[in-house]
């Protein structure tokens, strides 16, 4: 071994590593706001979300971040004093949430909007996420990347990042594109609204991506702090071809659906589509794009086979 990788396998991790029973364990005293009813509008295709998990997992981690937005909204109060600045337009605190598909970000991230919603410090959370900035199917097509949707190049990430500088600006009023998943592409002249909450979430598969070349800003260098859901890529591909499977029989079967022809087909056809997406796009996009930015997450949720999460990993203040 050289000098340069032995000095690398020593050092020391970013993260302090907590088991599940640990972290509930931080969770004591506190008793969930939410209702069975809640639990499963929140939950997504396939998870297992019920009160056990949410008072393991999200309940010590929205109090974590409720902690670290009073102590952010503070540090901005100060600052301002020390500044001299009468300017008391508040920033919101925003909170990154990336990870495969299918890996289950989507319920994390609803999870945590209502749980935080509940903190008498931070009762106005939006919940916005980046497929609103996907560049439309039209012009995927014809830059002919629409093989590549999902990919870093798909998205409309100048628009992104300037959606998010405007929050972070406090700008009163700040849009954000609609995407539809039932005609699988951005829904013209429609947007979200974000006015000035207290916490703003913004989820998404490359939400982490560093900065690139000729460009010296990324999103994620704007987030307060991001959260990674990890899982092994093996479970990750089973809850992908499950979750297609269960919308073969739901939603796909909607007329206006884009995915309305894979209605009709078998299972042996519907798995055989869906292992087809996996290996040409989700799973390459994974690998190259997505997991390589799990380092750069303030907390990694780890997930186990049954998408209950086994260990937290808070990086080191």
């Amino acid at each position: 071994m050289t000098e340069k990788h032995s000095q690398t396998a020593e050092l020391p991790s970013p993260y302090t590593e907590i088991p599940r029973q640990k972290w509930a364990e931080l969770a004591q005293g506190m008793r969930s706001p939410l209702t069975d009813s809640d639990l499963a509008r929140l939950s997504g295709i396939g998870e297992r979300l019920d009160t056990n998990e949410l008072t393991d997992v999200y309940l010590p981690l929205s109090r974590l971040l409720n902690q670290y937005a009073i102590a952010a909204q503070e540090m901005h109060r100060r600052t301002r004093n020390f500044l001299g600045q009468q300017d008391e337009r508040k920033t919101p605190f925003v909170i990154g949430i990336a990870g495969s598909v299918a890996v289950g970000k989507s319920t994390v991230a609803r999870v945590l909007r209502d749980l935080l919603a509940r903190w008498p410090e931070t009762p106005r959370v939006d919940l916005v996420t980046t497929d609103g900035f996907l560049l439309p199917n039209a012009e995927l097509e014809k830059r002919g990347i629409a093989a590549r949707k999902g990919f870093p190049e798909s998205y409309d990430r100048r628009a992104l990042l300037r959606f998010v500088a405007q929050i972070k600006a406090g700008v009163p009023t700040v849009k954000a594109p609609v995407y539809s998943h039932l005609i699988y592409d951005v829904v013209p002249d429609q947007f979200t609204v974000v006015k000035q909450p207290d916490i703003v979430i913004i989820e998404g598969i490359n939400v982490l991506q560093p900065p690139g070349a000729g460009r010296p800003l990324a999103v994620s260098d704007l987030f307060d702090f991001s959260i990674y859901v990890d899982a092994r890529q093996s479970d990750i591909r089973r809850w992908f071809l499950e979750r297609f499977l269960r919308l073969r029989e739901s939603a796909f079967t909607d007329p206006d659906s884009y995915f309305k022809p894979f209605a009709a087909l078998s299972d042996d056809e519907a798995i055989q589509t869906a292992l087809g997406f996996w290996d040409d796009i989700n799973q390459p996009n994974l690998i190259q794009n997505i997991r390589p930015t799990r380092a750069r997450a303030s907390l990694i949720l780890r997930k186990e086979a049954d998408h209950r999460v086994q260990k937290v990993l808070l990086r080191k203040l």
